[in-house]
């Protein structure tokens, strides 16, 4: 197919395709929802002016057509107009992007104006075409009809204008193109426009951004409390499962001591795993109550809380901690300063998380070596200290892993703290340090 070809196809389309012929349908609409005010303005402005002559109607009606946009603004004010204009721009326009059009009501008023611009600009385009339509097309094909013959019919319109009778089927043909043309450009320029005043309000952008961050914010959230209770406590049982069959027939009663750590381990994850779960059913059937608490979310989100802190083990745990990583022959000489049970619930539950990654990690990357565990309070901040020898060489990572530090990142991050991980200097001692601010009240040594 030659170039030219391809214009012209491409122009007949425009013209007469498919997406033309809905545009139509949707401009004829906007002309159909149109005669409302127009007839209840032309009776208004005939009542008040009741002697007219052919000229003074003519100019009522061009002023009643006016008049009826106003009204058509004002009902237009109604909210749930914009989710119905939208529907019918979806289905009818052509919209490049329908998915951004409005789905619902209006719920501010800077929707509801665009939403009255939209209608008017919609009912006044459809008024042109469907005006165009019913009175040109009729005007247009008499013309044509002239050429074969049948002067008697064009008589009826040419019948004043007798020099226009062997130029009608030309004047007809251009009338014709002047129509679909007029229904081409009105139905792109409703369809350049239908995203700016259907679509979200730069306030509406700015919510659904603020909405989405806070729902991200909340599944890191719970995929940090997965990956750090469910990841450690079968990190455990694996390594208590392989002892336990190592020396099922040597030493029976240390295997089971293993399996009874399995069990313990197994059903401490279960009831973490129970309150994650249990929060993401909360969030699930609250999702209409959540859309009413879309500010306070979102000043969460912004703070750093990433919404409502989940249910869980705090520092106070600890202990039961390292009595579970001791059956799995991980020795963790730990140095806790008093006051850890003053903290903040928020902090305690995150640095009871932190503590747990890396704990985690010592067994998954160093296997049974002895570890050291630090936990003060100085400056007015909470201070971690994980260290282990690194052996000469590593134990390999899973597939999928890495995402734990990650984490532990995220989580003094979200406090306002930070963290640092990484070899010693001589390349011996693998160290995570972690710092987390707990207010000027909270003050002890470390």
């Amino acid at each position: 197919m030659s170039t030219g070809d391809g214009r012209v196809r491409r122009a007949g389309e425009a013209l007469v395709g498919r997406r033309a012929r809905l545009r139509w349908v949707h401009l004829v609409l906007g002309g159909a929802l149109l005669m409302p005010y127009y007839l209840l303005s032309l009776v208004g402005l005939g009542a008040l002016n009741p002697d007219q002559g052919h000229l003074r109607q003519l100019l009522l009606q061009i002023l009643a057509l006016f008049t009826s946009l106003p009204m058509a603004a004002i009902t237009a004010l109604v909210p749930t107009v914009r989710g119905l204009a939208g529907a019918a721009a979806r289905a009818l326009c052509a919209v490049e992007r329908p998915g951004e059009l409005a789905a619902g009501p209006a719920r501010s008023w800077a929707a509801r104006r665009r939403t009255a611009l939209w209608f008017v600009l919609h009912l006044s385009s459809g008024g042109v075409v469907a005006g165009m339509t019913l009175a040109g097309v009729p005007f247009a094909l008499v013309l044509l009809l002239s050429f074969i013959g049948t002067e008697d019919l064009a008589r009826l319109w040419t019948d004043r204008f007798p020099a226009w009778m062997p130029v009608g089927p030309v004047l007809g043909l251009a009338l014709l193109l002047l129509i679909v043309g007029t229904n081409a450009g009105c139905g792109a320029l409703l369809a350049r426009w239908a995203p700016v005043l259907l679509g979200p309000t730069p306030e509406e952008r700015l919510a659904a951004a603020e909405r989405r961050a806070t729902v991200l914010a909340q599944r890191n959230r719970l995929a940090r409390e997965l990956h750090d209770s469910v990841g450690h406590a079968l990190s455990a049982v694996g390594i208590q499962a392989s002892a336990a069959a190592r020396v099922l027939h040597t030493d029976p009663d240390f295997a089971a001591e293993a399996l009874r750590a399995i069990e313990e381990t197994a059903r401490g994850a279960v009831a973490e795993l129970d309150t994650v779960l249990g929060l993401l059913r909360e969030e699930h059937e609250e999702h209409e109550e959540r859309e009413e608490r879309e500010e306070r979310e979102a000043h969460e989100a912004r703070e750093g809380s990433g919404g409502r802190p989940a249910a869980g083990p705090t520092l106070a745990g600890l202990d039961d901690l390292l009595r579970q990583l001791a059956r799995t022959g991980v020795t963790v000489h730990a140095e806790l300063a008093p006051g850890l049970g003053a903290l903040p619930a928020a902090v305690s539950r995150e640095a009871y998380r932190i503590v747990q990654e890396g704990l985690t990690n010592v067994l998954r990357h160093a296997g049974p070596a002895p570890a050291g565990l630090r936990v003060g309070l100085a400056a007015g901040r909470l201070e971690i200290e994980l260290t282990n020898p690194l052996g000469p060489v590593a134990r390999p990572s899973r597939p999928g892993g890495g995402r734990g530090l990650h984490g532990i990142g995220e989580r003094a991050a979200a406090l306002r703290g930070g963290s640092a991980v990484g070899p010693s200097e001589d390349g011996t001692t693998w160290r995570l340090a972690v710092w987390l601010p707990v207010g000027a009240g909270q003050r002890g040594t470390g």
